[in-house]
C-alpha cells in the first residue's frame, strides 16, 4: 500500500514538474521589438532596393518611390479638347496623367516594369475609375513606354518628383 502512495506522489510530481516546464519553455522573454522598416523591392538585381520614404536622384530628378506593380492604362480619343478636372483642356498628345490622389501639377516618373522604359507626366485629371487601375496616362505617354502598341495596360513603377 505503502509502495502504491509513492508511485502515485511520484507520478503526480512529475506530471506537474513536466507542465511548469512546458508553460515556462513558451513564453517568451519580454525584449524591444525590432523595428523592420518596409522597403520597395527592385525588379531590377543590379539596383538596391530603398526605403519607401527616401529621396534618391536618377539622373538629376529627385525621386520619392510611390507604388511598384501599379496597372496603368491610357485615355481614349474621345477625351481630346475636353476639360480635365484641374481646368485645362486633354490633349493625348502631351506628356499628362490622371490619378486618384495625387494633386495637381505632380510630376511623376512611370516606368514600365517590362522593359525598363520611362516617362515623366503631369498629374492634371482625377482617375482612372476602374478599380485595378492606379494611373490613365496620355496617349502619347503610354505609347512611348509600352511594349506592345496594341496593349491596352502594362505594369507600371510610379515615383514622384520632388522639387
Amino acid at each position: 500500500m505503502r509502495n502504491k502512495k509513492h508511485i502515485l506522489f511520484a507520478t503526480i510530481a512529475l506530471t506537474l514538474i513536466s507542465g511548469f516546464t512546458y508553460v515556462i519553455s513558451q513564453t517568451k522573454p519580454t525584449t524591444e521589438p525590432k523595428i523592420i522598416q518596409d522597403t520597395v523591392k527592385n525588379a531590377r538585381p543590379n539596383i538596391i532596393a530603398l526605403p519607401v520614404d527616401s529621396v534618391f536622384t536618377d539622373k538629376g530628378l529627385k525621386l520619392r518611390p510611390y507604388k511598384k506593380n501599379a496597372h496603368a492604362s491610357y485615355y481614349a480619343d474621345r477625351f481630346n479638347g475636353k476639360r480635365t478636372a484641374n481646368g485645362s483642356r486633354f490633349n493625348n498628345n502631351q506628356y499628362t496623367a490622371a490619378h486618384k490622389k495625387l494633386p495637381f501639377g505632380t510630376r511623376v516618373k512611370v516606368t514600365n516594369e517590362a522593359n525598363g522604359k520611362f516617362v515623366i507626366v503631369k498629374i492634371t485629371d482625377r482617375g482612372p475609375f476602374v478599380k485595378t487601375r492606379e494611373i490613365d496616362l496620355s496617349k502619347r505617354a503610354f505609347m512611348d513606354i509600352t511594349k506592345h502598341k496594341g496593349a491596352g495596360a502594362m505594369k507600371v513603377t510610379i515615383e514622384t518628383i520632388v522639387e
